[in-house]
């Protein structure tokens, strides 16, 4: 896979078609595997379940190792809170471990956030109910009213 990806980088956009389509058909076999190790009468398998799979099976560790980095230290900057929202669910599919609930997902997010409106929404993040849809809402809102002033 490693010779595919340099492949495709040496010789452009013409690879990039012919290697999705040859990853089409691994991912097909994965999924039928995967489908085939489900006890029968379980329900389908689930996109997170065969997405995690896949990633496990063929990402390298040490890929995988500095994308989790890259997620780690991921943080808005200079971004608008959507921005930062919309790159937070891509980098976080290679640490799906440390997100187990809603909760780690809004504890990871909120650090993240701007000088702008960390204040604020961190003590909204102590709200009971507070969501990782909610938390991107109030801190979009917040970031909306603090650029108006």
């Amino acid at each position: 896979m490693h010779k595919t990806l340099r492949v495709m980088r040496a010789i452009g956009m013409e690879a990039m078609v012919l290697a999705s389509y040859l990853l089409k058909e691994v991912a097909y076999s994965f999924f039928e595997l995967l489908e085939e190790s489900c006890e029968e009468g379980s329900p389908p398998a689930r996109w997170s379940k065969f997405a995690n799979g896949f990633i496990d099976n063929f990402l390298p560790t040490e890929t995988k190792a500095a994308r989790a980095a890259e997620f780690e230290s991921l943080r808005q900057g200079h971004m608008s809170v959507w921005d930062y929202h919309m790159r937070f669910p891509r980098k976080s599919k290679y640490v799906i471990y440390i997100l187990p609930t809603m909760e780690a997902r809004v504890r990871m997010f909120v650090p993240g956030l701007s000088h702008l409106v960390i204040n604020e929404v961190a003590t909204g993040s102590l709200n009971s109910d507070m969501n990782y849809r909610k938390m991107v809402a109030f801190s979009q809102s917040t970031e909306t009213s603090k650029l108006k002033n």
